[in-house]
């Protein structure tokens, strides 16, 4: 759960408790090559409620679901 915590803080980089498509795609930028496309689709994936921002808990969802992705991205974060 720290690990969730501290994650979601490295991609919410302006502090407001939800992650947008712009912070999403600075964060993926530095793990290598993203398109504007995949930041789409992953904002279609993980923002459940359609707001256009990954909440706290939308993120935990997804984490919750794609535990080796996370381990994955803890390990570069």
């Amino acid at each position: 759960k720290a690990e969730h915590e501290r994650i979601f803080k490295k991609f919410d980089a302006n502090g407001d408790g939800k992650i947008s498509a712009a912070e999403l795609g600075d964060a993926l930028k530095n793990l290598g090559s993203v398109t504007h496309e995949d930041i789409k689709r992953m904002m279609a994936e993980i923002d459940t409620d359609g707001d256009g921002y990954i909440s706290y808990q939308e993120f935990i969802d997804f984490a919750s679901a794609n535990s080796g992705l996370m381990k994955d991205v803890a390990k570069i974060f």
